[in-house]
């Protein structure tokens, strides 16, 4: 995955960025047709109502984390909407102009997911996947990767691959910042796509070949199983399972550094209960955000959690990556 485009909307122009860039990236992912205008006609619908509605808003849009195609999430800190579903009904405005924002990104984009709470703000996720797909299989999960301010390169990375119905992701920190942090990431990205379908012991070892000249890196690698996953980390990378009931479980990895000196791998299960999302993220998430999360943070779908983790509690000084998942679920 490329770093997470994010876009600021603190100002009226921002809108035409957000349309702009949603429009780019979508040609980049080769949404054919048509799809890249509405690939922008969604991301503008959503900045708009940034711009007139909320504090502290935000566009991030990239690739979809599965399948093919794309994705803009939208995040804010208030004031929320008390009326959601008049709110994504077409012809309710409170400012005065058409009222087809929220409607018009429902009926374009393939999938439209939003949350909000009064007082404390909202998350919504438009996806436009590729035509032709299968079943989406992009369904529960969610990703964001941002560089730290000021650099043109982002020194973490991360995925998810799905074999044989199992999921395993994993988040990738180079040492450091800039150019060399992002040449390691994206190493270690490349060796986790050769070898994602390998025991994660395996998969490290791997990536600690390829690591070797390069600076290095931290690496959390999680598999996803039905009512469990394997977590097998290095480094400050650190995996929680949050559930409606709060944050069940979280490990950071072993000491050592990919590439340079890591220890014998260990491996931990940590039991995954029906509806609990399995969070992956870097350093560059302050940890206190799992302190005492919000019951509204917790019941979050995986791709607004991960946006909320991102937009509340990334560290600007750092590059920051966050991935939220919850095992494929079986058709019944």
């Amino acid at each position: 995955m490329p770093p997470t485009a994010f876009v600021r909307i603190d100002h009226h122009s921002a809108v035409h960025l957000a349309a702009a860039t949603a429009r780019s990236i979508a040609q980049q992912c080769r949404l054919p047709g048509a799809a890249p205008d509405r690939a922008a006609v969604v991301a503008s619908e959503l900045a708009s109502n940034l711009d007139k509605h909320a504090k502290d808003g935000a566009l991030y849009i990239q690739p979809l984390p599965l399948g093919a195609g794309l994705e803009i999430l939208a995040a804010d800190h208030g004031p929320g909407m008390p009326e959601l579903h008049r709110c994504l009904a077409d012809g309710y405005t409170t400012t005065g102009t058409l009222g087809a924002g929220l409607g018009a990104v429902s009926r374009t984009a393939t999938d439209f997911t939003i949350r909000t709470q009064a007082g404390v703000g909202t998350l919504a996720c438009a996806r436009l996947a590729l035509p032709g797909q299968p079943e989406p299989v992009w369904q529960g999960a969610g990703f964001l990767c941002l560089p730290a301010e000021g650099e043109e390169e982002c020194g973490d990375a991360g995925a998810i691959v799905r074999h044989a119905g199992i999921r395993t992701a994993v988040v990738v920190d180079g040492l450091g910042h800039g150019p060399r942090a992002a040449e390691a990431a994206q190493t270690a990205l490349r060796a986790f796509h050769a070898a994602g379908d390998r025991p994660l012991p395996q998969i490290l070892d791997s990536l600690h070949r390829a690591l070797r000249h390069t600076r290095g890196a931290a690496v959390g690698l999680l598999r996803l199983h039905a009512g469990h996953a394997q977590y097998c980390g290095i480094g400050n990378v650190r995996v929680l399972a949050c559930s409606p009931r709060g944050v069940d479980h979280r490990l950071t990895g072993q000491p050592g550094i990919v590439g340079w000196k890591i220890p014998a791998a260990t491996t931990h299960s940590i039991p995954l209960a029906h509806g609990t999302t399995a969070v992956l993220h870097s350093d560059g998430i302050d940890a206190r955000w799992a302190h005492a999360p919000s019951p509204f943070m917790l019941r979050l779908p995986p791709p607004l959690l991960a946006a909320a983790v991102a937009h509340g509690h990334r560290s600007s000084r750092d590059d920051a990556t966050v991935l939220a998942a919850r095992p494929e679920q079986r058709p019944r």
